[in-house]
């Protein structure tokens, strides 16, 4: 049996059954598709993409040929800033084609986001043919919501199928999306697997009620490694007893976030590997004031990528940056580095994280070592990168699966670090480069579609979003009389403190560090000593 038949049958062994009932109602009735949708053969797309030239890393083993790209509404082809070419849907005969009535300032490129396909009437079938099974693939849907002719950016409500028949968006509004995220545009990326004996991605844009339309501005597919989204085996992080789970080899997934801590955003062409991902930048996700330190790597320090992390896993610009906890071990065992990543409620979670030590002197075991949490359980104890990585310089990262609590709404996946002082390391500290969040579909369903997020200051803050302050008569009277009350406290505490002035420091001192063995703090070297993290620890005021 070749390597490829066996890891297929590995891959159609190893399944883990993640089913279970969704109870979705639907916000209106789905339009009913006809018996025959009208379809699109793009062989002509496929053919060209094939002539596009490698760019990229030069290291990488993945090939931008057979990529396709689609300006969906547009008469000509067209390039993107990355140099990509964008081919035209203009052979289609459903839909109309139109131009966006406004550019926003904040759109990356006018390709694809200024000419839209619009479909108000019915279903309709992109058919995409490959000239051989591609295998994953990335499937990247772009939307800009804007007005298109008569038909205005609120009234678009459609769903969207594709590989097979998964439910990638169910009365998916675009206009109502971007506004709840405050930007100006959307990038939805899903990873397909093309089945055996298939050498075809169909994607069908369906309004889903009479008066509402679908509307599409691009379509990107690009062939993945396989081994990008189902290795390694994630764990299954359930409260301090992880356990190993794989994955079957035909889930569909859809990237929530794909985040490079502690540094810059990555445009899609500074991605590695030809793949064209997004990296967004952390700090918007980080939790409280604390925002710990971020730092590149140093200038003798060369990535150095492996057969079990090659070029494709993360551009060098995620592994080269890095945010830790801070310089003062104190300050660090008193808090935990959090991010908090608002999902989509019901399903499973892959969470990847990306360590790199790009720094001197942690070059050896057991100089730091931390824990990792997810939704306040231990995913992992004595987190080690040197040990799991080889060295410094050297990448690797790890997945964790975890579930949501059933529902139809939002809740909010929270990360943490914190140091661990059970293994005496010689710095109390925690670091993370990157960070990315995979959705997988519901097996019972087929489905990865999740509800729209709620307007600001509407919905029941499921999000996790902070409620605003509410300013009332009673309201004022009662901090009036809680003012007054802590006069009469600090009055008090000032008598208390005069008398115990002369009590010695070394208690006080003493009780800052409670958790801390004795012992630990003798062989702890000042932190200032690592190198590198020039930062100060940030305190803002809460959010």
């Amino acid at each position: 049996m070749s390597d490829d038949a066996l890891r297929t049958k590995r891959a159609s062994e190893e399944t883990f059954d993640l089913a279970r009932a969704l109870d979705r109602t639907p916000t209106c009735q789905m339009a009913s598709a006809p018996a025959s949708l009208p379809c699109l053969a793009l062989l002509a797309l496929a053919a060209a993409s094939l002539a596009v030239a490698a760019s990229g890393d030069n290291n990488s083993t993945v090939s931008a040929a057979g990529q396709i790209r689609v300006n969906c509404g547009a008469s000509a082809s067209a390039s993107d800033p990355d140099g990509r070419t964008w081919s035209p849907d203009a052979a289609s005969t459903s839909g109309v084609a139109a131009g966006a009535s406004y550019e926003d300032p904040s759109l990356p490129s006018t390709v694809p986001y200024m000419t839209a396909r619009v479909f108000d009437s019915s279903a309709y079938t992109y058919s995409f043919s490959f000239p051989a099974r591609p295998g994953r693939v990335f499937l990247r849907l772009f939307f800009y919501p804007s007005t298109y002719g008569s038909h205005l950016a609120g009234d678009a409500l459609f769903g969207v199928v594709a590989g097979g028949g998964v439910e990638l968006l169910r009365d998916f509004n675009a206009s109502q999306t971007a506004l709840a995220l405050n930007v100006a545009y959307l990038v939805r990326e899903f990873s397909l697997n093309i089945s055996s004996g298939t050498t075809t991605l169909d994607v069908t844009f369906t309004p889903s009620r009479n008066g509402c339309y679908a509307f599409v501005n691009g379509i990107e597919i690009v062939p993945m490694p396989a081994d990008l989204a189902t290795k390694p085996v994630p764990t299954f992080a359930n409260g301090g007893r992880p356990d190993p789970m794989p994955i079957r080899g035909d889930t569909a997934f859809q990237t929530m976030y794909r985040l490079n801590v502690g540094g810059e955003a990555v445009s899609p062409g500074e991605d590695s590997g030809n793949l064209y991902r997004s990296w967004a930048e952390d700090s918007a996700y980080i939790y409280g004031a604390a925002y710990g330190v971020s730092y590149g790597k140093d200038s003798n320090v060369t990535i150095r990528y492996s057969p079990a992390v090659p070029t494709y896993a993360a551009p060098e610009g995620v592994y080269a940056t890095a945010r830790s906890m801070g310089p003062t071990a104190q300050v660090n065992l008193n808090y935990n580095l959090t991010w908090i990543l608002p999902v989509d409620a019901g399903f499973y979670y892959i969470l990847r994280f990306h360590f790199c030590e790009i720094q001197y002197p942690i070059t050896r075991q057991n100089q730091r070592s931390f824990y990792i949490y997810i939704n306040n359980q231990t995913a992992q104890e004595g987190m080690d990168v040197i040990a799991w990585s080889g060295g410094i310089g050297r990448p690797v990262y790890t997945d964790y699966l975890v579930v949501t609590a059933p529902g139809d709404g939002h809740t909010d996946l929270w990360v943490a670090l914190h140091p661990d002082v059970q293994s005496l390391p010689e710095y109390y500290d925690a670091i993370l480069n990157g960070l990315e969040v995979f959705k997988l579909q519901t097996y019972d369903t087929d489905s990865l579609a999740g509800a729209n997020p709620p307007l600001p200051g509407k919905g029941d803050n499921a999000s996790g979003a902070r409620p605003k302050k509410k300013t009332t008569k009673a309201f004022v009277a009662g901090w009036a009389a809680g003012a007054c009350g802590l006069f009469a406290v600090l009055v008090g505490c000032l008598c208390v403190w005069a008398v115990c002035r002369r009590k010695t420091k070394a208690a006080t001192s003493a009780a800052r560090i409670v958790d801390v063995p004795k012992a630990a703090v003798r062989e702890t070297p000042a932190a200032p000593g690592l190198h590198g993290p020039t930062e100060i620890l940030v305190f803002s005021a809460p959010r």
